[in-house]
């Protein structure tokens, strides 16, 4: 294009707005978006002409991307709810979202976020949940019970997305792992048996011989036993938020027994808190270093019958404590009939960064080792039990 200036440019952004717009009917289009993408630097002379909402748009982006930002996005609370306000107007939610995450980035508006006026303005994401968590025990009082609220917001769009198939994929899970394929003579359901035997009757006996016997099941007492250890440095802060749903939903099915536990440096186990997944979440402290191998260990003293025993260990493996030790105490509960899992995130972004080294040592012990999106976690949770 005649006249513009090479910039660099994110290419995310890009695709953004080329799938906001749809396919380039003309020549003059196509033109057009470069310039909304590139800004106004790259177009000195004025040669592309925008619509009214071209401008509009222009507008916004340039508080954001343009290079003379801090004087755009400024420090006032409304300057700073209009710029919202205008890109919930020009933009659909996803490209909102994207823009809000770059604004958090480039403005510092974790401060801005302080302010009850803001929150109850931004369009809200698993991404802004992150954030005002870790901003939890630096936000005034006045402003945290409106940070509970948008984040209880999130927490209730997600839940009414994964409750009812983590729910039904686990109950049949666990159903099946009831059935007591070999039962002791008091523990025979006959009706079952004779129904599943009816083929085998024998006429000359006037009787059934059974070829599978059905029990009762292991009745009056949980099945399995989840215990989720949860990673909460920063840069598993999405993977926190999921994990806290879903270790809320799991903690409500009767014969499922699960626990809750996050670590960084420390550990702190909040079962006691999985009745409300928001409480759970701000019981969480993002940030800090890792010690994953007293985590693996505070862990093991809850385990009381290995062979009913999942583990899911959520953390990119960054280990600040004793790496093989914490090899060593995932061998031992292998060995012992637990089953341990690595969830290197548990997120809908794909795989993080992690440690390649650690994971592959590992994976070598045949450890499942992951990344996971929520639904393929609710997958794979049910194949385990």
């Amino acid at each position: 294009m005649a006249g513009y200036s090479s910039k660099t440019v994110d290419l995310n952004w890009v695709s953004a707005v080329f799938a906001f717009f749809g396919p380039v009917k003309e020549t003059n289009e196509s033109e057009r978006r470069w310039r909304l993408i590139l800004g106004g630097e790259a177009d000195p002379d004025n040669e592309t002409t925008l619509s009214a909402e071209g401008s509009g748009m222009d507008k916004v982006l340039e508080a954001l991307y343009g290079e003379d930002r801090e004087a755009s996005l400024g420090g006032s609370s409304p300057k700073i709810n209009r710029w919202l306000g205008d890109i919930r107007k020009y933009f659909p939610t996803p490209v909102v979202q994207m823009m809000q995450r770059d604004a958090l980035k480039r403005h510092n508006l974790e401060r801005m976020l302080l302010e009850p006026e803001l929150l109850e303005s931004i369009e809200p994401d698993v991404h802004l949940v992150s954030t005002l968590l870790s901003l939890n025990k630096v936000m005034p009082d006045q402003t945290r019970s409106t940070a509970r609220e948008v984040v209880r917001r999130v927490v209730e769009q997600l839940e009414k997305r994964l409750r009812l198939p983590l729910e039904r994929k686990m109950r049949g899970a666990l159903h099946r792992a009831e059935r007591n394929r070999r039962p002791r003579l008091r523990e025979i359901d006959w009706n079952r048996t004779i129904r599943a035997n009816l083929k085998n009757y024998q006429p000359d006996y006037r009787t059934v011989i059974p070829e599978h016997l059905h029990g009762h099941g292991r009745r009056g007492r949980q099945l399995k036993h989840l215990i989720l250890l949860v990673d909460q440095s920063g840069s598993m802060a999405t993977s926190v938020v999921y994990s806290s749903i879903f270790g809320a939903i799991l903690s409500s099915i009767s014969s499922l027994k699960t626990h809750f536990v996050v670590f960084d440096t420390s550990v702190v186990d909040l079962t006691a808190e999985l009745r409300d997944p928001v409480d759970l979440l701000f019981g969480t402290q993002l940030g800090g270093g890792t010690d994953i191998e007293r985590a693996v260990r505070y862990g093991q003293q809850l385990i009381e019958r290995p062979r009913d025993t999942i583990v899911v260990l959520i953390t990119d493996l960054y280990e600040g404590g004793d790496r093989q030790q914490l090899l060593t105490r995932l061998a031992t509960m292998q060995r012992d009939g637990v089953k341990p899992i690595v969830l290197l995130a548990l997120n809908d972004e794909g795989a993080p960064a992690y440690d390649r080294k650690l994971a592959e040592e590992i994976g070598g012990m045949d450890i499942p080792v992951f990344a996971s999106t929520p639904e393929e976690f609710i997958d794979l949770l049910a194949e385990v039990v």
